[in-house]
């Protein structure tokens, strides 16, 4: 349940990020304003937990290289990407999540790999690709959807790898510990920036459909699901987690839609069906290899 409520408001943010870019905010000013929201939120559980101060140096090696993937490597490229592309391309883009969070868990535990997941991989990575060069623009070129989908996925490796990386930390020491301790890493590393970007910012100014896109976006779209996704993340296998993003391209087109942002096209059916049917196979892939025990013990705990 953690993990659906989790993606369903990740989902409505890939609209609002796209609104809010387009007319009155860059991105950079609402990455400030995303970090200094969950630094006030979750900075106080860190200082006033006693297990932080059990954390290991090992542990908070582990917990200093996450913070990075999640504040750098999710919400500051996905910030840019969606900035640049469209919610559906960037939100289908996003639902990747299992696939490399498969690749990564078997380069960091190397195992044999069916060849149900290997078909699954490629056949999710054609999907991907057909997003990326549907329009034939330069992967590199400045602020084109191309290069906004590219940034998107790499968005998507890093939340992967934050998925994979982080589990036993957050199994010793709980969520809302170790989620102070990102931004505290987080925090210390944009408070230079932070006023270069938001300096002359008077939110009050905003209109007053702005203003509430952007709170959405800092307490609904950040600090609600990031909580409840590690919430999730802490009870859940790394790749059981990553089959709830598939709520999130659900949401983003259906607002999407009917704010006339964005229309369906060839690309984005052929481009989400192949991801789809290529994450079903990993998934399936997954349950193949696995015990019944297992099984059976997961869907009790999901």
């Amino acid at each position: 349940m953690a993990l659906l409520a989790a993606n369903v408001l990740f989902g409505a943010n890939f609209s609002f990020y796209v609104s809010l870019t387009r007319y009155y905010l860059n991105f950079e000013q609402i990455f400030m304003l995303q970090v200094l929201t969950a630094a006030a939120f979750f900075i106080p559980f860190a200082i006033l937990s006693r297990r932080s101060y059990r954390i290991t140096v090992e542990d908070f090696g582990s917990i200093f290289i996450v913070a990075l993937l999640v504040i750098y490597g999710w919400m500051y490229l996905l910030l840019w990407g969606a900035s640049c592309t469209s919610p559906i391309d960037a939100s289908t883009i996003a639902t990747l999540g299992p696939v490399f969070t498969l690749i990564i868990a078997r380069i960091v535990q190397p195992q044999k790999t069916s060849w149900v997941r290997l078909t699954g991989i490629v056949i999710a990575l054609a999907g991907a690709a057909a997003l990326l060069v549907d329009k034939g623009e330069s992967l590199l070129g400045s602020n084109t959807e191309a290069f906004g989908n590219a940034l998107v996925l790499c968005a998507v490796i890093s939340i992967a790898a934050n998925t994979v990386l982080i589990k036993p930390q957050l199994q010793r020491y709980g969520a809302l510990t170790v989620m102070g301790w990102y931004y505290i890493i987080g925090f210390a590393m944009v408070a230079p920036f932070f006023w270069v970007e938001i300096d002359g910012l008077n939110l009050l100014r905003l209109p007053w459909g702005a203003l509430a896109e952007l709170l959405y976006i800092l307490i609904f779209g950040t600090v609600l699901p990031m909580w409840l996704l590690y919430l999730g993340s802490a009870h859940l296998s790394s790749l059981h987690t990553a089959l709830y993003r598939y709520m999130q391209p659900v949401v983003a087109t259906c607002l999407s839609l009917l704010r006339g942002q964005n229309n369906i096209d060839r690309t984005n059916i052929v481009g989400a069906s192949l991801i789809f049917v290529g994450i079903i196979l990993v998934a399936s892939g997954n349950l193949r290899r696995r015990p019944a025990t297992e099984r059976r013990a997961d869907n009790r705990g999901g």
